[in-house]
């Protein structure tokens, strides 16, 4: 389609805006590794908050998540729960304060605080911050693949060019000339940039959401949604089986139904809270949401920065994501039934070239590619921070200068693009590589990474053999399985990596005391403890135990809920049922106020 001028117009000078931003703050950010890589801990809880959301807003994710909502209806509202999004919660509850009080400025920085220095330890360091890149490559992969189906369809020009014998599409050159952009001004302000810009950006699509929820509010009624969807569309709740069949409506969305491997849905239920307990209790993964917490000032803000993620995020997304999925099922569904081969990844495009007018299509495609920019850059600005301080600046060059280590942080930031956009040009799908990131990679992650909180015996060699055992379950297991989504293997690489985890603990000898001690005092986690909290208690009799473990799983469980009354709102109120809507809103207010008196007064102290 052709642009109008104002929409182009619009696009640049946001990305003028945000490249200019880029260089202004550029010279603040290279003051030293602490101000490039965390903005030296002075940034405000609220703008950090403001940024993760917006970091979460992915084009991608939000293409996939629209794509849910179109097929699966209601019951999509509990597809996310695969990342798991609920993580938020347990970060928000304890997770943020356990791990702000480590001051440190990595994940693998991190290690070192928990299991000492020695071999055991550096293998960790290692393992870790391997973790870390492969999971940063993944996710550039996945942007990749979005971004590239997402600007084809707006924009005219055939990019199309050749490399020797290799073709790079259209949509793989438009998909590199935005990652450019986004890496240019991200290495040059670091921190300060990716939050600035987020929090810009998060200004950006909350207006667009708001203007496509008015306009799939005002263009749709609740009769045309119902006669376009089958029987159990507008249901919530479920049974063993899906029980959604879109014979007579849209044909081809049974086949979609039947690739995703969804259709036993009361069993892929029961994966994601098994997955998301062990995914939630190991902590958030060495990428941006990690960097957000140890950027804030103190424990209290961590905390409060996550729950403000929760809260801001959901009910413009749903907004959004709702309102493309009615438009495009009840004006671009009848053209949808009579179509083969579709790609119901582009429905989000395609609303929006079909529904949004000239003028607001500019500006919500700014705030898309905000999104896009947001996220990518987050993550480009945290897994640099692993190749230069733990690896370059902990084992290569250990007395190099601040200006030398934030000129190898662009260094390894290019490198790590590069490869990633490697793996995006042979990434078959965006479900594909959601389902890979969120079910196998992280599942050789959870296991390691729970244990890590809670057990005194587990130790370095634990930690690092359970690691490796998940990276290797993760990369070999699905190819065994090659017709099982990938979701039904976390259980495997679960377990894989859960063997490698006591082989390490029962091979390796108990970490050094003094640095358990350490740990423990400062970070405070609840779990199996006892041996540590016996030696702390000789040298400090009034020291206490933390002995929140219910405090803690009530506020989760409340927690959960109150996350989802967040997505379901805008939901019901774009699909007009509003006895549901009332139900929810209450739900809403009730669980705030129970959080209000069991988790936010005890932080505000």
């Amino acid at each position: 389609m052709n642009l109008a001028t104002i929409d182009i117009i619009i696009i640049l000078c946001y990305i003028c805006i945000t490249l200019l931003f880029g260089f202004y703050v550029s010279k603040k950010a290279s003051k030293d590794m602490k101000s490039y890589f965390l903005g030296g801990n002075e940034i405000p809880w609220y703008y950090l908050g403001l940024s993760n959301a917006s970091g979460m807003f992915d084009i991608s994710g939000t293409m996939w998540a629209v794509t849910a909502m179109f097929v699966y209806g209601l019951k999509s509202a509990w597809l996310p729960w695969i990342w798991p999004v609920w993580n938020q919660v347990f970060i928000m509850v304890f997770l943020a304060a356990w791990l702000r009080r480590s001051n440190v400025m990595t994940g693998a920085q991190w290690i070192t605080y928990r299991f000492g220095t020695d071999l055991g330890a550096r293998l960790s360091h290692i393992i870790v911050t391997v973790f870390a890149v492969i999971s940063t490559l993944g996710f550039i992969a996945y942007f990749f693949e979005g971004i590239g189906k997402f600007a084809t369809i707006f924009f005219p020009w055939d990019l199309s060019f050749n490399i020797g014998s290799i073709l790079i599409s259209s949509e793989q050159a438009y998909a590199l000339i935005i990652i450019v952009i986004t890496t240019l001004y991200t290495l040059k302000g670091g921190m300060y940039s990716v939050v600035g810009t987020e929090v810009m950006q998060f200004v950006i699509m909350t207006i667009s959401c708001l203007v496509i929820g008015y306009i799939a509010f005002t263009s749709v009624t609740a009769e045309q949604i119902t006669t376009a969807v089958p029987e159990n569309w507008k249901d919530l709740f479920f049974g063993m089986d899906l029980d959604l069949d879109w014979t007579g409506y849209i044909d081809s969305v049974n086949s979609k139904i039947e690739e995703d491997g969804f259709s036993l849905f009361g069993f892929l239920f029961m994966m994601m809270i098994f997955k998301g307990i062990f995914a939630s209790l190991a902590g958030p993964v060495p990428s941006y949401d990690m960097q957000r917490i140890l950027s804030t000032k103190n424990e209290a803000e961590a905390s409060k920065m996550s729950g403000l993620t929760i809260v801001v995020l959901s009910i413009p997304r749903y907004l959004m994501i709702t309102g493309f999925a009615i438009l495009g099922l009840v004006y671009l569904g009848p053209e949808l039934q009579e179509g083969t081969g579709i790609d119901f990844e582009t429905i989000l495009p395609l609303a929006i070239q079909r529904f949004v007018p000239v003028g607001l299509k500019g500006l919500l495609l700014a705030g898309l590619l905000a999104a896009f920019m947001g996220t990518f850059a987050a993550f480009i600005n945290a897994a640099p921070a692993y190749l230069v301080n733990d690896i370059y600046k902990k084992y290569i060059k250990p007395d190099a200068t601040s200006k030398t280590y934030i000129r190898f942080s662009y260094l390894s930031s290019i490198l790590i693009v590069i490869i990633g956009l490697i793996f995006g040009f042979f990434a078959s799908s965006i479900n594909t590589l959601t389902i890979w990131l969120t079910s196998a990679l992280y599942g050789g992650y959870a296991a390691a990474n729970m244990l890590k909180w809670i057990w005194w015996r587990f130790n370095s060699y634990g930690y690092f053999g359970g690691m490796l055992a998940g990276l290797i379950a993760a990369s070999i297991v699905p190819g065994f399985f090659p017709e099982t989504s990938d979701i039904y293997l976390f259980p495997i690489v679960l377990f894989i990596s859960f063997v490698g985890c006591f082989l390490g603990v029962f091979i390796g000898k108990p970490d050094d005391m003094d640095v358990l001690k350490n740990f423990y005092k400062t970070t405070k986690p609840w779990g199996f403890w006892k041996p540590v909290y016996k030696e702390l208690k000789k040298e400090d009799s009034t020291f206490k135990a933390n002995n929140d473990f219910w405090k803690d799983t009530f506020n989760c469980v409340i927690g959960i809920v109150w996350q989802m009354t967040f997505v379901l709102i805008p939901i019901y109120l774009l699909i007009k049922e509003y006895y549901q809507l009332s139900i929810v809103v209450v739900l809403m207010i009730i669980t705030t106020v129970i959080l209000k008196q069991t988790w936010y007064n005890k932080i505000k102290k």
